[in-house]
């Protein structure tokens, strides 16, 4: 009985997880009926609504689900796990790092990482705002009275969810999972409602049909694949969430409700258009009887704000993984909740995302015009994913050749074809995600460089700790009460604040700590684990401390786990000395004039490390130092 017990209480967890993952994961994809269908028979696709293109575009769709939700996702990608973590960073980081330091090897797999998450910061900004305004859209079917208020509702909402993320989603996150669970069985009771009246759609299975539509439609047909892919524009953010739930959770609330939903909702908005061919304006809201109209209204609003505070705290992970990781500048990044370890908030990316949304929708008017913009960020980053997994399946797996290239072929066949027919979309607005990526991409990839250039430059200056132990005496140079930490990137050199306070004021505390803090390429470091504490004699310390890129290193946590190790530390009788480099750009072998300006902009407006690591202020001294990069 205890065993009978012990498997009821695991169900019920999983299916608690589940219920959580439909909040959380499922929101982007989850509203992509709103406008996905909508946007395959607009008009400047010049495919008619007609029995062979419904179907056609239907088989489309429920392959589309099918081949790259169902098994390349759910399958395939989301084994890339980086001890239970996903998203792009962390598949960038299974890689092994020799495999990344080869020449060639090392800059292409590390740059497509690079600009698969820059790519991210595309969609997060698109996301609140298709997603939102789509669902405020449907007043207008209700009456058009509503059609010159749908933009200045739709910046209401997005201002209040966007000024709301400052509290956390603590609190509504409990309630994000039974509000997508009733979404979709909406969507599979609307769907279904129309399905028993024309059950002929359900043909469309058949992928025979989706041929007939290339065959008939020709450069159209292959161009629709662009709206098409909208059905699927979800499957980068599930991967991205898994750390959250976990792979099983996360199948289980897929392949149980999410796709039943999605497929009844599509076949559903696929049999209104055999019926009734002019409703392709807005089939989706035309699914619901007329007294159903407003409640769906409020109910897709609640949806795609949920779908959107997904998207966004996803920017909000990405980037914490980005500065731990070393690609971003230090920034605030404060915890929402005590229990969460995952509910973050990025005051920096939140302003940047309100104000890209706000102007996107002021600027594009319509979800049709914005889905013109989405689209390419997504496929882009799809077509790195596989490339990268591929690596990861035949370099840290060991799966054979005859395994890996035959899957990956197919999917990136898949995915290039939806790319291609996405590309053509950048005059229409499939510009700005790009323009957006490859700013990021140059962001990231200005500090990560700029980081290495400054490290090698301070190394050559560097005196080895060795020598400079060699040279205390006990009685020279003088020793003064208390502790000093002093911060180096470096453990085995002399940290250039220790020199420096030497040579200003020709004394050393009585115990020296030298503080490496690491960031470790895996999500999170245990406990017994995080700290090595090493003695070199005469009251010297070296301490190395590991973080994984999901943690928040903090010194109060830090001087913890040095007394539980036997290092006791009061930290009112201990002071932390840190340099300060004023970066002056050179001529010297590098990077660009201009790149090295921009570095040492970056530099100059990151957040202290004072403030980083969470140092009381009253116990810091700063020593500044020039350096030519």
């Amino acid at each position: 009985m205890a065993h009978n017990g012990n498997q009821e209480d695991g169900n019920r967890y999983l299916l608690g997880l589940a219920l959580g993952a439909l909040g959380v994961v499922y929101g982007d994809i989850g509203t992509s009926p709103l406008y996905a269908l909508r946007e395959c028979f607009h008009p400047k696709h010049n495919i008619e609504p007609n029995h062979d293109n419904v179907l056609g575009i239907l088989s489309l769709v429920f392959w589309a689900l099918i081949v790259i939700i169902s098994i390349k996702y759910m399958v395939f990608v989301t084994r890339a796990d980086n001890r239970g973590e996903g998203g792009i960073l962390a598949l960038m980081s299974l890689i092994p790092p020799k495999l990344r330091d080869r020449r060639g090897g090392h800059w292409a797999l590390v740059a497509l990482g690079l600009f698969g998450a820059a790519l991210l910061y595309g969609d997060g900004m698109i996301v609140p705002s298709i997603s939102v305004l789509s669902a405020v859209e449907g007043l207008e079917v209700a009456t058009p009275l509503f059609n010159r208020y749908v933009v200045p509702i739709t910046i209401v909402i997005l201002i209040v969810i966007f000024l709301s993320q400052r509290r956390g989603t603590g609190g509504l996150g409990k309630i994000f999972g039974p509000v997508m669970l009733v979404w979709f069985i909406t969507l599979a009771a609307l769907g279904l409602s129309w399905i028993v009246r024309e059950p002929a759609v359900l043909a469309a299975v058949n992928p025979l049909y989706a041929a007939r539509f290339f065959a008939l439609n020709h450069v159209p047909g292959f161009l629709a694949l662009g709206a098409v892919f909208l059905v699927v524009t979800g499957g980068e953010s599930l991967y991205a969430d898994m750390g959250h739930f976990g792979r099983r959770p996360i199948q289980l609330a897929w392949f149980t409700l999410v796709l039943p939903a999605l497929m009844l909702n599509y076949f559903g908005q696929g049999a209104l258009l055999l019926a009734e061919p002019e409703a392709a304006s807005n089939p989706f809201y035309r699914l619901a009887p007329s007294w159903g109209l407003y409640p769906l209204v409020a109910l897709s609003t609640v949806a795609t704000v949920i779908a959107s505070q997904a998207v966004i705290s996803g920017a909000f992970s990405l980037t914490r993984q980005a500065v731990q990781l070393g690609y971003i500048p230090r920034m605030e990044i404060l915890h929402t909740s005590e229990e969460e370890i995952g509910q973050i908030y990025v005051p920096t990316v939140n302003w940047a995302l309100m104000f890209a949304t706000i102007t996107l929708v002021i600027s594009f008017r319509s979800s049709s015009n914005l889905a013109a913009a989405y689209g390419v960020a997504v496929t882009a980053t799809m077509v790195i994913t596989t490339i990268l997994a591929a690596v990861v399946a035949r370099r840290v797996w060991g799966w054979s050749a005859a395994a890996v290239y035959p899957v990956a072929a197919l999917f990136l066949l898949i995915d290039l074809s939806f790319f291609g027919a996405n590309i053509i979309k950048v005059a229409e607005g499939g510009w700005l995600p790009l323009t957006v990526a490859i700013v990021v991409y140059t962001l990231l990839s200005t500090w990560k460089k700029g980081r290495s250039i400054l490290a090698e430059r301070l190394a050559q200056d560097a005196l080895p700790f060795e020598t400079f132990i060699q040279g205390v005496k006990p009685d020279m140079p003088p020793r003064v009460p208390g502790t000093a930490v002093f911060m180096s990137r470096d453990a085995d050199a002399t940290p250039t604040a220790l020199l420096h306070n030497l040579k200003h004021n020709r004394v050393l505390h009585e115990r020296v700590i030298l503080l490496t803090v690491l960031t470790d390429e895996v999500p999170r470091v245990p406990r017994e684990d995080k700290i090595q504490i090493e003695k070199l004699g005469k009251e010297f310390y070296r301490v190395r401390s590991f973080y994984g890129f999901l943690e928040s290193p903090g010194v109060p946590e830090l001087i913890e786990l040095c007394r539980e190790r036997g290092l006791d530390l009061k930290i009112m009788s201990t002071t932390f000395f840190l340099s300060r480099e004023t970066l002056i750009a050179s001529r010297k072998p590098g990077m660009a004039i201009w790149r090295e300006k921009l570095f040492s902009f970056m530099t100059r407006n990151a957040l202290r490390p004072t403030d980083f690591f969470r140092i009381p202020p009253n116990r810091v001294v700063e020593l500044g130092m020039q350096v030519k990069l």
